[in-house]
């Protein structure tokens, strides 16, 4: 009897067994069905119908790296961020040693100002791929929007030593080393990329911020014009060089600056705030006509610019103080700063 008993659970044992591993055959092979058909649906465009099949993969088996994976490539595609954050982490979970979930994890931080969840996962994704320029290039861009300054600057540093040829790693670490003050350093990483590429009128107009910083207001005038010539309606060129023109005190032609940029963008507060201070001069002049008009156009183009960036003391400072007739038109000389 006992023997019988035995042999009966031995095969009930043996059964179980059987049962197990035909059960894990088949959820392999729907997975793998339905992962074909997600496949085939995503090369279609059929992005809802390609979800689904990548969701019954995922819920067959959770543990399925790359089905986590497509449907936040999906969810990504259809500008649904959150849902598409949620899929890579968890892509990422499942497989740790994933580069590409790794970066578009990052790169979804980075889109959504989650700066420091940014910093860690392309962390994660340059130890993966040490040799990745855009990892290294974006990991300096998200260390420069918070304060870190020289991490900011190794990690260009590291992009430049992988393609010493593309001019936006020379571009991001001049903005890096000008923020520090390292005045001459920023201007050779932003002659370096004007070198391999000599059209990048943005890259002008701060390689002429750096000039101003350094007082060499001539160099800075250079380098604007050049800019203003590549791309004319270049509103930053010509607000730049209206607050150059003004610390070379050729007030006229720093209104027609200013005026200019407001033309191509009105909502410049530092535009507003020069402008503002030339007519003010004007009306400070006791020799000018239309004095009052000067005055009200004055105010105006500070309360403008206050409008658009409330967080301007000096501009404040120079409202309260010039609303009313005043005698001290050197007071104004240093108002429109900022760059």
């Amino acid at each position: 009897m006992t023997f019988h008993i035995r042999t009966i659970s031995g095969l009930s044992l043996l059964g179980m067994v059987a049962c197990s591993l035909s059960c894990t055959v088949v959820r392999d092979v729907r997975t793998d069905w339905h992962m074909y058909q997600g496949e085939r649906l995503l090369k279609r465009e059929s992005l809802d119908e390609a979800l689904a099949e990548f969701e019954l993969a995922a819920k067959i088996n959770p543990h399925l790296a790359l089905a986590h994976s497509k449907m936040g490539t999906i969810y990504r595609l259809r500008g649904e961020i959150s849902l598409a954050i949620e899929a890579f982490v968890e892509a990422v979970r499942q497989n740790p040693l994933s580069f590409d979930d790794t970066l578009n994890l990052a790169q979804l931080y980075h889109f959504t100002q989650r700066l420091h969840d940014a910093i860690q996962a392309y962390l994660h994704a340059v130890e993966l791929q040490p040799d990745s320029y855009s990892a290294q290039l974006n990991l300096g861009a998200c260390y420069q929007q918070v304060g870190d300054l020289a991490q900011a600057a190794e990690r260009f540093e590291a992009a430049i030593e992988l393609d010493p040829e593309n001019p936006n790693a020379y571009v991001n670490l001049g903005v890096a080393l000008d923020a520090q003050g390292r005045h001459y350093e920023a201007i050779h990483a932003y002659k370096n990329a004007l070198e391999r590429d000599n059209r990048q009128p943005l890259v002008l107009v701060n390689l002429a911020q750096t000039y101003l910083n350094q007082g060499r207001l001539k160099m800075a005038r250079q380098a604007l014009q050049q800019a203003i010539t590549i791309d004319s309606t270049l509103a930053a060129a010509h607000e730049a060089m209206g607050y150059c023109l003004f610390r070379m005190r050729q007030f006229d032609e720093a209104a027609d600056s200013y005026t200019s940029a407001l033309a191509y963008d009105w909502k410049l507060a530092r535009a507003h705030a020069g402008l503002g201070s030339i007519y003010m001069l004007k009306y400070l002049d006791e020799q000018a006509t239309d004095r009052e008009q000067h005055r009200d156009r004055a105010i105006e183009h500070w309360h403008q610019s206050l409008e658009i960036d409330p967080d301007q003391p000096r501009i404040r400072h120079l409202l309260e103080k010039y609303a009313k007739p005043q005698d001290n038109p050197e007071a104004l000389l240093d108002a429109p700063t900022g760059y």
